[in-house]
């Protein structure tokens, strides 16, 4: 994991990027609250990724999983594609092991990035929004 480099896909093609958020219980929202806000964490790969030049094609949802899952590699190309995860933490929480996702990664051609910002303080007007968009999403909510 480290800075950016040119992905080697064909000619034209803008590198495509999965974006990968923990999904982490509203429950642990007092103590952690970045990773359960997965639509900042989301957010921040997406900057990420339009200051480097490319786009975000899928955006994960994911706390433990195994990293062969299918879901990690559904349609994922040598060159092509990479992996952006917000911090070392996000992956930590998303994947079984990172150590195995990296070496899958290295395995496959596809690079695994991590923003490396600081994660955003939360104060508690900031958690309640949270907690509301979290909490009520099948009355239309959407956090604004």
């Amino acid at each position: 994991m480290g800075h950016a480099h040119a992905a080697s896909g064909l000619p034209g093609q803008v590198p495509r990027v999965t974006a990968i958020a923990s999904l982490t219980p509203l429950e642990e929202l007092d103590e952690e609250p970045f990773l359960v806000d997965s639509r900042s964490q989301h957010a921040m790969c997406a900057r990420w990724a339009a200051e480097h030049g490319y786009v975000v094609a899928r955006e994960l949802l994911v706390r433990g999983l195994r990293p062969d899952h299918c879901a990690l590699w559904d349609g994922v190309e040598p060159g092509l594609d990479l992996f952006v995860a917000p911090s070392q933490r996000v992956l930590e929480q998303a994947l079984t092991s990172v150590d195995e996702f990296t070496a899958e990664c290295a395995r496959r051609g596809v690079r695994v990035e991590t923003v490396g910002r600081a994660e955003p303080s939360y104060d508690a007007q900031m958690k309640a929004r949270v907690h509301r968009r979290l909490s009520m999403p099948t009355a239309g909510y959407d956090g604004r």
